[in-house]
């Protein structure tokens, strides 16, 4: 098991051998996930690429106008009030 200490900062550094493990690099990210079964915090890299995420979205069957994306921007501000 590893184990980090915390700065008076409130840093910790990722052991190595975790480091290793979840294929971490200097300056990746990480975000900690709270498993509500456990209770316990998951570190999970944050290392997705956003050329990933091509294709993700339908395209469009056309193209807006202008005009079309203007007024869907007036029309959701003036619902939010």
């Amino acid at each position: 098991m590893s184990t980090a200490t915390v700065t008076s900062k409130g840093q910790v550094t990722i052991p190595a051998d975790v480091r290793s493990q979840l294929k971490l690099k200097a300056g990746d990210r990480v975000e900690f996930v709270l498993n509500p079964k456990s209770g316990h915090f998951e570190v999970i890299p944050a290392t997705i690429s956003i050329r990933s995420l091509k294709g993700i979205l339908p395209k469009l069957r056309k193209p807006l106008t202008n005009r079309e994306i203007e007024e869907a921007i007036a029309e959701e501000g003036s619902s939010r009030g």
